[in-house]
């Protein structure tokens, strides 16, 4: 009985085969059911294409290729207070005036650029029963030409100038505590021209570093006579025999040196703070190695908005041929601010 079963079930997976075999070799009749696209009514080109050429006049253009850059940076700052007379936290009365201009335009095409800088700065400050005083004064105009040697390395040529606007005083008190003044420099007295040859490392577009091994500085005196009398003036018995560096005898003084001079900026280092430093060594070959000269100049500006700067400035100044201790200068300010272009 078990092995009818068995062929049962054979037979029956075997007639199931047959008849889905048979289903799925059904053929289908298609006629009718052809895809008949009508022809479109436009008439069809049959013909060759043919192309003909179509003469355009060429398009000069006039433009001129401007291998220049400039910018000038003009900035104003004013600081005033004012205390009534029965101010009991004591003060005094004062007002602050100062201005900056920085010109700056470089040249640039394919291995050779020339660059010119100009800073100007004059600042006064005027205290109630004092006499005015000086904030800041300075012109400073560097000169550089470059010839590129490599990526980063230049042949470079400079010829820099710096003096100052205005009579420059020492102030101490008489006998009788009254304020007095004496002059100690005046426009081009001193006067400083420096001519230097040598090589520059630029690694990037906000600082270099130039290596002046040929390098020349000449200090003018052009006001010495009025110097002398100012200081015999204040101290007759004064047997001082030269002023920054030239004997009294004379109005120049030439020196041959070595000079290196970093310069950073000016280079966004946080949002709206801008970053500018130049440091500048002297190293005479006539003289001994403490007679190095050493300067350094950094300003630190954040921009309020569009018109408005928060300005200070820094000098550090180490010159024997002016003062055998460091000089420092130091200058807040709030002010005005614009750059052309913008």
């Amino acid at each position: 009985m078990k092995s009818f079963n068995i062929c049962l079930l054979l037979l029956f997976i075997s007639s199931s085969s047959l008849f889905a075999q048979e289903i799925d070799t059904v053929p289908i009749n298609t006629k009718g059911l052809e895809i008949k696209l009508k022809r479109s009514p436009l008439p069809a080109r049959t013909g060759a294409l043919v192309f003909k050429p179509v003469q355009i006049a060429p398009v000069v253009v006039s433009e001129k290729v401007n291998y220049w850059k400039t910018s000038t940076s003009i900035g104003i700052d004013v600081n005033q207070g004012a205390f009534s007379n029965n101010w009991k936290g004591g003060g005094v009365n004062s007002m602050a005036v100062g201005g900056l201009v920085n010109y700056k335009a470089a040249y640039s095409k394919d291995s050779y650029s020339y660059t010119t800088e100009l800073r100007m700065e004059y600042g006064k400050i005027k205290n109630k029963d004092q006499l005015q005083k000086k904030t800041k004064d300075r012109i400073f105009w560097d000169n550089k030409a470059n010839l590129q040697l490599s990526k980063s390395w230049f042949f470079f040529g400079s010829v820099t100038f710096e003096t100052q606007f205005d009579n420059g005083f020492a102030y101490y008190r008489d006998k009788d505590n009254n304020e007095q003044k004496q002059l100690i420099s005046k426009f081009f007295s001193p006067g400083y021209i420096t001519e230097s040859i040598g090589f520059e490392y630029k690694p990037v577009s906000y600082f270099s570093t130039r290596l002046g091994t040929g390098t020349a500085k000449q200090t003018f005196i052009s006001s010495m006579d009025d110097l002398i009398d100012a200081e015999l003036a204040r101290n007759p018995t004064s047997k001082k025999a030269d002023y920054y560096g030239v004997p009294s005898t004379k109005k120049f003084r030439n020196e041959l040196a070595f000079q290196v001079t970093s310069t950073f900026g000016e280079k966004q280092i946080f949002t709206n703070v801008f970053l500018y430093a130049r440091y500048n060594m002297f190293i005479p070959y006539d003289r001994k190695l403490e007679h190095i000269d050493h300067r350094l100049d950094v300003t630190l500006k954040s921009r309020i908005n569009k018109f408005m700067n928060v300005t200070i400035n820094g000098v550090g100044l180490f010159d024997k041929d002016s003062d055998k201790e460091v000089q420092a200068s130091q200058n807040l300010s709030l002010g005005f601010g614009f750059t052309f272009p913008r």
